[in-house]
């Protein structure tokens, strides 16, 4: 069973390497070159209680992590984070994702963040069940907006509301 915690810096090592395996084999991320620690810790410390970094531990080992980030450096745009979620290969399958975006938005909730936004690649559909299920919707699709691995890419843009229906 995996221990959910905000990340720490002595994480940041799990979670680079984490996310650099997703740069090189997976189109989750349109990023193409992998980040170096020292992007990482600059990545790291732009984040706090409102734009929460957590990570899934087993055996002491961190498998996964979970973020806001700004939507937009814009003003205007506060009140709207982007969610990511990524987990090492040999722990998918394991409900991972869903443990860490359900906390996600408990703790973007408590922050005060009112929209959560993600950017989804077409042909994600692992990605794409797992935010449905939480109510995300899809607002938008951006068409061939990016390339990777020779090709062309769409991203659909999955909205969901964190605000009060009161």
């Amino acid at each position: 069973m995996a221990m959910l915690r905000p990340a720490r810096a002595e994480d940041l090592p799990a979670v680079t390497a984490i996310y650099n395996d997703a740069v090189a084999r997976t189109t989750g991320t349109f990023d193409t070159e992998a980040k170096t620690l020292d992007q990482q810790r600059e990545w790291f410390e732009k984040h706090g209680a409102s734009h929460p970094v957590i990570v899934a531990e087993e055996g002491g080992r961190v498998v996964a992590w979970a973020s806001f980030s700004p939507w937009s450096d814009r003003c205007a745009y506060a009140r709207s984070a982007e969610v990511s979620v990524y987990v090492e290969e040999a722990a998918r399958g394991r409900g991972l994702a869903g443990e860490l975006l359900d906390e996600l938005l408990r703790l973007g909730r408590a922050a005060g963040v009112k929209q959560a936004m993600a950017r989804i690649t077409a042909g994600n559909e692992s990605s794409l069940r797992l935010h449905a299920r939480r109510g995300f919707v899809e607002t938008g699709r951006l068409k061939r907006v990016g390339e990777k691995f020779g090709r062309i890419l769409d991203v659909h843009i999955l909205q969901l509301s964190l605000e009060d229906a009161s």
